[in-house]
């Protein structure tokens, strides 16, 4: 069986898992490259589609952890999902990427949630900002990364000049950008688990330079439900981004996805190892 898709959008067809001879596999696409191996968000996603299509699953997305051990080759791999343990109102599972050789080259675990309608306070406010139709489109011509032209980032702060030579020292690591995909796509649970790695690297930002990097671990919290989005159908978020440490050879990277209303859909925290 496979697991249903939107349509043929670039980001279904490359998130897409199927099962067969009691299997769940997918594969990498040439559209979501990056500089070595595939791009995080892409695996996410399609790691989080795979939990989703499972039977046994109730609720949705809640948190959302990524391990990336290797960088994962061009071509199919195998997924193996596993529910660890379930309650009223949650459940755990874990799954594990493999490819030919048998090793484990990124591996998830994710809490889903049935969320009843209760008490609610968003004390955090969406940050001021250009409306998105106003924001520059940011040029992506020359990027070697195929991924990111999958995206549309549209920067209202802080827009990246790799390369430029005119910083004389460290620059500031925060950024806020609206993001969106190239091709026009309705954000769904699964687009916001890409998207949480669609910042670009902190360290590019603060160096000015493209250098060596890799996310090693990523977290995304889920704020909202398939029912909430469904609600509130949009196709670009502003994303907030910013870090604390660089310390040898690894940096954090916190982040906020906002719907255009104003409504906190997800706030991401990864680990990336950088060589500098």
């Amino acid at each position: 069986m496979d697991a249903k898709v939107e349509s043929a959008h670039p980001f279904d067809v490359a998130t897409q898992v199927a099962q067969r001879d009691g299997r769940w596999q997918g594969a990498t696409s040439d559209d979501y490259h990056a500089f070595v191996g595939q791009f995080g968000g892409a695996t996410a996603a399609t790691l989080l589609r795979a939990l989703m299509a499972q039977q046994e699953r109730a609720g949705d997305p809640l948190a959302f952890t990524v391990n990336f051990c290797a960088p994962i080759a061009a071509g199919a791999f195998d997924l193996t999902p596993r529910l660890i343990k379930a309650t009223r109102s949650t459940q755990h599972w874990g799954i594990e990427l493999t490819q030919e050789d048998g090793d484990v080259e990124a591996f998830a675990t994710a809490v889903f949630a049935q969320r009843r309608e209760t008490w609610t306070h968003r004390p955090t406010q969406m940050p001021r900002t250009l409306p998105y139709d106003q924001a520059p489109v940011y040029s992506r011509e020359g990027v070697a990364a195929s991924w990111v032209r999958q995206f549309e980032f549209r920067f209202v702060e802080n827009e990246p000049s790799f390369g430029s030579g005119t910083q004389d020292g460290p620059a500031s690591a925060h950024t806020k950008a609206w993001i969106a995909h190239a091709v026009p796509r309705t954000l769904d649970l699964l687009s916001l688990s890409a998207i949480a790695d669609a910042f670009f690297a902190r360290i590019f930002h603060v160096r000015g330079e493209l250098l060596p990097i890799g996310t090693v671990s990523m977290t995304t919290y889920f704020h909202v439900d398939a029912d909430d989005l469904a609600a509130e159908p949009i196709t670009a978020v502003l994303g907030v981004a910013d870090a604390n440490v660089f310390h040898k050879s690894f940096s954090d990277q916190t982040g906020e996805l906002w719907a255009p209303s104003g409504k906190l859909l997800a706030t991401t925290h990864q680990i990336t190892y950088f060589k500098a």
